[in-house]
């Protein structure tokens, strides 16, 4: 065996000690996830680039499905992942380091038709409550960041929408993508322009890999440089919601 193929055999180890690449997938991420393949498994541009990794460590993959980010980060100071595909943030990196974004996806509000409010900035004001699903990472971003407006975390997005409506909510915030697909949920809302943050999807690995994390990072890069990014974003038409970072 050459020093570089045993090299490249410790780095498989490292990030797959059970011998499969254990990847974590967001399923609530609708842009990332589209679908499920023949045989169950996870489906598009997430799934996608994490199959893509193991094949390049020359190992199997197998994915480990959450129903929501908030699950999924929750878990990762325990074995049950090697590999996480999600949207990086400070607030989930106590146990795990991320690499560059390799795709982002504009957050926004959406406001009632009668609000004075025309862009993002307009929102964050005393008396104004703001509506947002728990865990994700434009609320984990909120909570950083709001100076004067009222945030209110609520479980589901579904949920959300309702306490909005029902609570009579100043706005609620969002995935760009998400809220326009759900504007039959809100009725009398309309979406404001621009964006309040951009929500960064990476990867991530447990602390302490660090000849595995290079690799990850590495491979993140290249699969930007190299147009793997832009052709999964077409194949799973969701180039028009989805950019990709510099």
């Amino acid at each position: 065996m050459t020093a570089s193929s045993c090299a490249g055999a410790d780095v498989a180890k490292e990030m797959a000690p059970t011998g499969k690449l254990r990847v974590a997938i967001n399923m609530r991420n609708q842009l990332l996830v589209t679908g499920k393949s023949s045989n169950g498994d996870p489906d598009g541009l997430a799934p996608s680039m994490a199959a893509a990794f193991a094949e390049k460590l020359s190992v199997p993959i197998e994915y480990v499905p959450y129903d929501s980010p908030a699950e999924l980060a929750a878990d990762a100071s325990k074995d049950k992942w090697d590999v996480a595909m999600i949207g990086a943030d400070p607030a989930r990196a106590d146990f795990v380091d991320f690499t560059k974004p390799y795709c982002q996806i504009e957050a926004t509000y959406a406001v009632p038709t009668t609000s004075g409010a025309r862009t993002c900035a307009d929102i964050d004001k005393e008396n104004v409550r703001i509506a947002s699903c728990a865990g994700a990472a434009y609320t984990l971003w909120l909570e950083r960041n709001l100076k004067h407006a009222k945030l209110e975390r609520i479980e589901g997005h579904d949920e959300t929408y309702a306490t909005f409506k029902e609570t009579g909510m100043e706005a609620v915030a969002g995935l760009r993508s998400k809220l326009k697909k759900d504007g039959d949920k809100r009725p009398g809302t309309r979406l404001l322009p621009g964006k309040f943050m951009a929500v960064e999807q990476a990867a991530c690995t447990k602390k302490g890999r660090d000849a595995g994390f290079k690799l990850l990072s590495e491979f993140i890069e290249e699969a930007k440089t190299s147009g793997l990014v832009k052709q999964l974003m077409e194949k799973f038409k969701v180039n028009k919601e989805l950019t990709i970072p510099k």
